[in-house]
């Protein structure tokens, strides 16, 4: 476990930050290979329905994510105001509202899984495979609750390298599995799903035994109690809203899967799905960043270290773009390589279609550090209105542009509509952080430059 509040800020980010960096990218690698082995060993076709169900899996993943930030937060204010009962009291009350939670989002989202992809205008003739793999995908979405928890739990304590054990061994397990079911048994689409169902289930059940260890070592004067209304509430209040967030984010990448599907073309939509997959993986280690901020701001407003706070930001800021470099040079000068590493040079139309997208989306990635290094201030200072404020604004703009475009500009019109919404939400958000709104009522200091 690491204490936050102390130590030189770009040290202690970059140290705390990096293991987290790692999972998620691990994670995201493993989310990859499904479409990479997918599209090499079973056909465009099979990549293509992977592709069309993943707007729908970033849903179910959003009340993963949105519950992550309410348990991370609060159980990094009570660490570092060394509240150890009611951290440990937070802890298993955000484990049972996972397992609970994941029952009832599992059995809800299995009966919506064909009219989504009916919304979706998934054609025809990779409806059956898209809903073979969601159906799977599904079934496994208590242990990705599970993980997600345990995981933002593990990152509040400051421990950030005991989940990045366990999303290696899970994304070595899942890539070596993809291969076995997909190439060697011919599984196809479904050999993908139980290869992700396998390696996320077995990863959430070791990361929480290793949280239950972790917590052993903390001492308490008193027996904590296992759920609490008080702390669910806590918990419910940040949750809800980033969970609202992360579902309307969904609910957009979903309308403009429908608008992709429209073209009625398996190579446009495995072209959009290889690159918003990687543009995906790139915004992911970036939001991972933002999550670490979001850390550190809770665990320093906890003990009342507002221009710590501060200096966190601006150290925030310098790591986030130099993490953002190498994704800016690779996919803008080396985006047809990174898409046809996931299908051969047989489909021609797809590469364009991928490449095109990560020419336009990847020279704004700056940009997207910088918002993402202010969520995370909003986020970790319970500001999350402000937050959800910024996001919404991003969203909007996407889709409506989208939309609007598309007509004239075809899938270039979609494209372009990404960087005028990060642009514009990276404004508004730095601009709530100049702003002060971050800083809790008791805590407000003389206004200070930033």
């Amino acid at each position: 476990m690491t204490d936050l509040t102390r130590d030189n800020p770009t040290k202690t980010l970059i140290k705390f930050a990096l293991p987290m960096v790692l999972s998620v990218a691990f994670q995201q690698f493993y989310n990859m290979a499904d479409k990479l082995i997918a599209g090499r060993f079973a056909g465009v076709d099979a990549l293509a329905a992977v592709s069309a169900s993943y707007p729908i899996t970033m849903i179910i993943m959003a009340f993963a994510l949105g519950t992550n930030v309410g348990c991370s937060v609060i159980i990094s204010q009570y660490f570092g105001g060394k509240k150890y009962t009611e951290l440990k009291t937070a802890v298993s009350t955000s484990i049972i509202l996972a397992l609970s939670a994941g029952v009832v989002l599992s059995v809800v989202s299995f009966f919506l899984c064909d009219p989504l992809l009916v919304l979706l205008k998934t054609p025809a003739d990779i409806f059956n495979d898209s809903a073979v793999y969601l159906r799977i995908y599904i079934y496994g979405f208590i242990f990705l609750y599970l993980y997600n928890i345990c995981t933002g739990a593990f990152n509040a304590l400051g421990n950030s390298r005991t989940p990045l054990l366990f999303l290696i061994a899970s994304s070595v397990g899942n890539i070596i599995l993809d291969y076995v079911f997909v190439a060697v048994f011919h599984w196809g689409v479904a050999g993908v799903g139980w290869a992700t169902f396998i390696a996320q289930g077995i990863s959430s059940v070791l990361a929480l035994i290793a949280l239950l260890i972790e917590l052993k070592k903390i001492k308490t004067d008193k027996k904590p109690p296992l759920l609490s209304s008080v702390v669910l509430n806590k918990i419910l209040v940040l949750a809800i809203p980033s969970i609202l967030q992360q579902s309307f984010v969904s609910v957009g990448n979903l309308m403009i899967q429908g608008l992709v599907n429209s073209f009625d073309s398996p190579a446009i939509i495995a072209g959009y799905g290889v690159a918003v997959q990687l543009n995906t993986f790139a915004v992911t280690v970036f939001n991972t960043s933002g999550n670490a901020v979001s850390n550190f701001t809770a665990q320093n407003i906890g003990c009342g270290k507002i221009d710590r706070v501060r200096q966190g930001f601006r150290s925030a800021v310098k790591i986030g773009i130099a993490i953002a470099l190498p994704f800016t040079l690779v996919y803008t000068f080396l985006g047809t390589f990174m898409v046809g590493l996931f299908m051969d040079n047989s489909t021609p139309d797809a590469l364009q279609t991928g490449r095109q997208f990560l020419m336009i989306v990847a020279p704004f990635y700056f940009t997207v550090m910088i918002k993402l290094s202010a969520d995370g201030i909003m986020r970790g200072s319970s500001a999350v209105r402000f937050f959800v404020a910024s996001t919404f604004s991003d969203l909007l703009l996407r889709v409506a542009l989208a939309f609007v475009l598309s007509p004239n500009l075809h899938t270039l019109g979609i494209w372009l509509s990404w960087p005028i919404g990060w642009i514009l939400s990276a404004a508004l958000v730095v601009g709530f952080y100049l702003k002060g709104y971050w800083i809790p009522k008791d805590l407000k200091p003389d206004r200070k430059s930033i």
